[in-house]
């Protein structure tokens, strides 16, 4: 039990490193030797985890995914807005999603297949797209593949304006102005004023999201 806790502390320390060094000089640039230096670690001990800096470069990509997720919500269309909000709130804060997202937009890194979070994102809105369909909340006209793949574009394309402009630091009121725009092409007039777009949802999200996971993972130790 002790070593496989040491090895998911090394794994989560050479990860949290590699993150870093992705952020800082993005994939191509970044070497595993800055990573070990990084990490405090071996090259045994990376190589134990990770196959290659490609191999590495995935499971950060991955990494933005896990753990923290958005509770179900009565309208599918809010919980859309809440898992997008949310991944705002995490950019500013996060460094491991930061590292992921770079990875994602990284037009430079060669040999990197970065479709994935982009069509693991279109893939979650479609279905919840599909379920408010089902519920009613959407225009007749409405395609839930479309809007899905509208939303993953627009956030995109904003949370690098954001990162160019100043950081992420008006990420969050670019993204619900964003919403503003996009939603009503798409979700009946009815829903749309009941969703809570404000610029603090995603804080507010990741809070009960936190407090979710965590119960979540005693319930399992107890177990």
């Amino acid at each position: 039990m002790a070593e496989q806790v040491r090895a998911i502390r090394t794994r989560r320390t050479i990860l949290s490193a590699a993150a870093k060094i992705f952020e800082e000089h993005g994939y191509q640039a970044a070497t595993i030797s800055q990573i070990l230096k990084e990490a405090r670690t071996t090259k045994g001990a990376l190589y134990f985890h990770f196959m290659s800096k490609e191999d590495l470069a995935q499971a950060v990509l991955a990494e933005q995914d896990h753990r923290i997720m958005v509770p179900p919500r009565i309208s599918k269309v809010q919980e859309i807005v809440d898992a997008v909000m949310l991944h705002a709130h995490r950019l500013q804060t996060d460094p491991m999603v930061r590292a992921g997202v770079r990875l994602t937009m990284d037009q430079m890194a060669q040999g990197l297949d970065r479709s994935g979070p982009f069509l693991r994102w279109a893939e979650v809105g479609r279905q919840l797209l599909q379920e408010a369909q089902v519920r009613g909340e959407l225009l007749p006209h409405a395609v839930p593949a479309e809007t899905a793949d509208v939303i993953v574009g627009s956030f995109a394309g904003i949370q690098s304006m954001s990162q160019a402009v100043c950081e992420y630091r008006d990420l969050p009121g670019r993204v619900s102005a964003m919403m503003r725009h996009v939603l009503p092409s798409a979700v009946a007039p009815s829903i749309l004023a009941s969703l809570d777009l404000s610029e603090s949802r995603g804080a507010r999200v990741y809070a009960e999201a936190l407090e979710a996971a965590e119960a979540g993972e005693a319930a399992v130790t107890a177990g």
